[in-house]
């Protein structure tokens, strides 16, 4: 801890509040993501881990271009904006970047809370976005790529980046909490929407050991069906999906794929 509370004594005293809170916030996201993000890509044009991928399809180049350059564009235009101009109002619900930092129990019970909550929140939001109006002018946009990669996770309509965003940044909000929290929220929320997004099953995905953590395969099923059926709306978690009963389709895929192991 010490040498942790030197590191972050020398961020708050060569850099402003409104700094890190912002452009520091911005760089640690697009950092973060690209380097979580672009590794699916390199696994596609490779075939490397191709027996862990959950489709067959691959994506052309041209879609994996496309897809970059549309969320440098909408990262800057879009996320960095909203970053500076929220800086106010986490400014008044609380945000802290002083010394010293938080307790670690006092940063895990704030990052789970933020998770169950997003996901709460999330669920609802993202199966509005499927209803007939909104999936055909604002969410088809996320669904362009049937075929997922990691760095697909955030390419959405600006109008779903704003309304689904609320979800990651309601936890915080009505906290207050210390940047440091904030950051770590932040990071794991985009480590955890990338592998979701990654296309591949591996048997160290963490769907693996925690069952009610939706994962890769959990999240794919949803992209590559139609948006009437597709369910599995949740963002982290399942248990939303199985109380709403939005994952029967997906439970009964499951259901056929064990019986035919068992029978091979």
């Amino acid at each position: 801890m010490a040498f942790l509370d030197y590191c972050w004594q020398f961020l708050i005293t060569h850099f402003s509040d409104f700094q890190l809170a912002t452009f520091g916030s911005f760089i640690i996201h697009e950092s973060v993501f690209f380097l979580s993000g672009l590794p699916s890509i390199c696994f596609e044009r490779t075939g490397l881990f191709s027996k862990y991928k959950i489709q067959r399809k691959n994506n052309t180049p041209d879609a994996q271009e496309k897809c970059i350059l549309r969320l440098v564009l909408y990262h800057v235009c879009v996320n960095l904006p909203v970053m500076i101009f929220s800086y106010p109002v986490f400014r008044w619900m609380g945000l802290k970047t002083s010394l010293p930092l938080p307790h670690w129990y006092v940063i895990l019970s704030q990052v789970i809370f933020y998770f169950i909550l997003e996901d709460f929140v999330f669920y609802w939001g993202h199966r509005v976005l499927h209803t007939k109006w909104l999936y055909k002018h604002v969410h088809s946009v996320h669904h362009e790529y049937a075929t997922p990669f990691g760095l697909t996770s955030e390419y959405a309509h600006p109008a779903e980046i704003l309304f689904l965003g609320f979800a990651t940044i309601v936890g915080p909000a009505l906290t207050g909490p210390h940047l440091f929290t904030l950051w770590l929220w932040m990071v794991l929320r985009v480590l955890e929407t990338v592998e979701a997004h990654c296309g591949y099953h591996f048997p160290w995905s963490l769907s693996n050991f925690l069952p009610i953590y939706g994962g890769a395969e959990f999240h794919d099923f949803h992209h590559r069906v139609l948006y009437t059926k597709s369910g599995n709306y949740s963002s982290t978690f399942t248990y939303m999906d199985r109380i709403f009963g939005t994952d029967g389709d997906y439970r009964k895929q499951k259901a056929l794929q064990s019986q035919e192991g068992k029978s091979l």
